[in-house]
Parts: C-alpha cells; structure tokens; sequence
C-alpha cells in the first residue's frame, strides 16, 4: 500500500476511535497507537501545553524527554510557530533535543484548540527523509480531529 492508501485506510479508524471519547488522553493514546502500529514509526506520541512547557503524553516507543520548553526543540518551534515542522535530518537542526540518538527525521504537528495550541503530535522515524507532504497533509487532519 502507499503511504497516502495507508492514511486513507486508518482515517475512518481514527474518527471511529475518537467521536465518542471525550478524554483527551484516552484519544490522544489510541491515535498513537494506531500511527505507530500502521506505519512502524520510531517515536510517535504527544507532548501536552502545560504553562509555557510541553509535557509528555500518550506516546508509543522507547522512553522519551519528559518537559521541552517553548520554542525548543523541535517540538517546542512547532509550538511557538502554530505551524508543522518537517525535519528531513534532525542532526541538521539547530537545537534539536535528541532524546533518542536513533531518531533521524522528525515531523511535529500543533494540535489548536480555541486559536492556541493545546499539544502537539511528535513523530520521529530511524530514517532520513521520512516525512513528506502526504504526512503533513494527513496528520494535520488528524490533529484537527483531536483538537475539536
């Protein structure tokens, strides 16, 4: 299957998980989950605005940073901006917090709710290049779909 058949497969899952859910955690977990298994990512989780720190939420993969500041970081830039960051090579970015020294390419997409960021979805793969605009596309809906 492509990458694009394998978003357009696991969509109606996702919107199926999370319709009657209203906990944020308990969707945010099963969506990890769901992305982690489909697409055998290294990292895929969530980081949650608590103040002006993320926090480690529902995530699936090895152990992970548990606070990134504003702006730092990849996710943390993800978050100042609003906007996704794609990073083809997380060694080429400045400040990049290397929680795992497996973790290649990373893409993090801002979760808004009521105009601000409530958390962002973090995605590392243990290859270059992973993310494209397929992903962007996809995950930006998902993100839209928990942040409701």
């Amino acid at each position: 299957m492509s990458k694009t058949e394998l978003y357009e497969s696991i969509m109606p899952q996702i919107e199926a998980l999370i319709s009657n859910e209203a906990d944020d955690i308990a969707n945010m977990a099963n969506v990890a989950a769901l992305l982690h298994i489909t697409f055998g990512f290294w990292w895929t989780g969530f980081y949650i605005v608590r103040g002006t720190t993320l926090v480690l939420g529902p995530f699936q993969g090895p152990v992970a940073c548990t606070r990134i500041a504003f702006g730092r970081g990849v996710c943390g830039t993800a978050w100042q901006r609003e906007q996704i960051v794609v990073v083809p090579d997380v060694h080429q970015f400045p400040g990049h917090i290397a929680c795992s020294a497996e973790s290649q390419s990373e893409i993090v997409v801002p979760l808004m709710r009521h105009g601000e960021v409530c958390a962002v979805l973090d995605i590392d793969s243990r290859e270059l290049n992973t993310f494209d605009n397929t992903d962007k596309h996809y995950l930006q809906k998902v993100a839209q779909m928990l942040a409701k």
